[in-house]
């Protein structure tokens, strides 16, 4: 079987793996992208938090997302906006307690990733698509790759460093045995895009609109406007909330209509594409990495979809791991446990405590709160922001016990 020799390879072409290898390619690395998908390809994961566009400048692609976003349908974004039955709230992420960008943009994700993609192979990444990783060797110095290509045939590529940016594909922990079960309870999302026809003047574009149903509090709704008129719709909750029985769009429509705001929002609303559905997205794996070897993003650890992290998370993962991969590379000693896992989990800890929070309701509380102080207003704004990396915010550096002081008060 031919096999070609590379420094890097990386499984994925989405987000983590175009920003992981443009930084590498910057630093004259010699990368290779196996991606299993054609782009531009559905995903979801449409909106963006502010801090993604830190990351995407250590790659040199946030000039590009910026030139290009109206093109592309991209919505610029500056906050979130909150509805529970006649109580609404929002944050604007350019109050925020950390240092950084305030902005981004809502995106489709099809446009969005390829614009991301093409940018890295710019940098001088190769990407080659509809390739399937079908086995791999951890076990030599350096890992090789079993790859199917479109033809049939099979070759290998052999990396001095193996990234796996696959998300939901999840393809080391599939093959390497790492996959373990999330200790979130599995939850079901039913979406599509719609031509939304919205006309109501008070209805603010530049935001997410996140809606609670008004009788099951841990179902909840996104509404993410996109700057061609149309926008994407989903509806959260344990499958034994939906009727197993109904179609998908049956469901989604079902359940608009449960909703007021949504419903008058989108009373003249037109699905564009069919309605899909993903069950039990949450995961997480035994470990991040190996001694030649290391997950990004989806493809280590999904939380939930609430508060957007899912972006964020897979693109500090790839910022965080692009610089230690350069000194393996040059032949210098990196602690991945350290330097890579611990970072990283530090975030997603953050993260993980306001989605188990808005389900259990703590956190709703405090979104609702009819008096909010300034300065704590402004440390969750960061958070939402997606600063969940800052040390030098209370809310991140003690996220559970700040939180729970938090919802106390605004809970009695």
């Amino acid at each position: 079987m031919n096999k070609e020799e590379f420094d890097v390879v990386i499984i994925g072409a989405g987000p983590s793996g175009a920003v992981a290898g443009a930084m590498l390619a910057n630093l004259g690395r010699k990368v290779l992208i196996v991606e299993k998908e054609h782009f531009p390809r559905f995903s979801i994961g449409e909106s963006l938090l502010p801090q993604c566009m830190s990351f995407l400048s250590d790659a040199g692609l946030e000039n590009i997302v910026d030139k290009l976003a109206l093109d592309n349908g991209f919505q610029f974004k500056n906050g979130a906006a909150f509805t529970r039955g006649d109580q609404h709230s929002y944050f604007d992420f350019t109050q925020k307690f950390s240092p950084g960008r305030g902005t981004t943009y809502q995106v489709k994700r099809a446009s969005f990733d390829k614009l991301l993609a093409d940018g890295a192979t710019e940098k001088g990444v190769e990407i080659r698509y509809g390739h399937t990783v079908i086995a791999v060797d951890i076990d030599s110095k350096s890992p090789v790759l079993d790859i199917k290509g479109e033809d049939g045939e099979c070759y290998q590529a052999q990396g001095k460093f193996l990234l796996d940016a696959s998300g939901f594909g999840r393809v080391l922990p599939r093959l390497l045995n790492l996959e373990m079960p999330s200790d979130f309870p599995v939850r079901q999302s039913f979406f599509t895009h719609f031509h939304d026809n919205i006309s109501d003047d008070s209805f603010d574009r530049d935001k997410i609109l996140i809606t609670v149903h008004p009788t099951e509090s841990d179902i909840w709704y996104w509404l993410i406007p996109f700057s061609d008129g149309s926008a994407s719709v989903g509806v959260v909750g344990e499958p034994k909330q939906f009727d197993e029985k109904m179609m998908p769009e049956e469901v989604l429509l079902s359940f608009i209509d449960q909703a007021p705001n949504l419903k008058s929002l989108l009373q003249r609303a037109k699905p564009i594409n069919e309605v899909r559905t993903i069950k039990g997205y949450s995961a997480n794996v035994t470990k991040l990495h190996g001694k030649n070897f290391a997950l990004l993003g989806n493809a280590g650890e999904f939380l939930d979809p609430v508060f957007s992290s899912g972006v964020t998370i897979a693109l500090k993962s790839a910022s965080l791991i692009s610089p230690l991969v350069e000194q393996y590379l040059n032949g210098d000693d990196i602690d991945l446990a350290n330097d890579y896992a611990q970072p990283l989990k530090r975030g997603v800890d953050c993260f993980r405590t306001f989605v188990t929070s808005w389900y259990d309701g703590r956190f709703q509380d405090v979104v609702f709160y009819h008096t909010q102080d300034g300065q704590v207003r402004n440390m969750i704004s960061s958070i939402l922001a997606g600063y969940a990396w800052d040390d030098e915010n209370p809310y991140v550096a003690q996220s559970e016990r700040r939180l729970n002081v938090l919802a106390e008060l605004c809970g009695s």
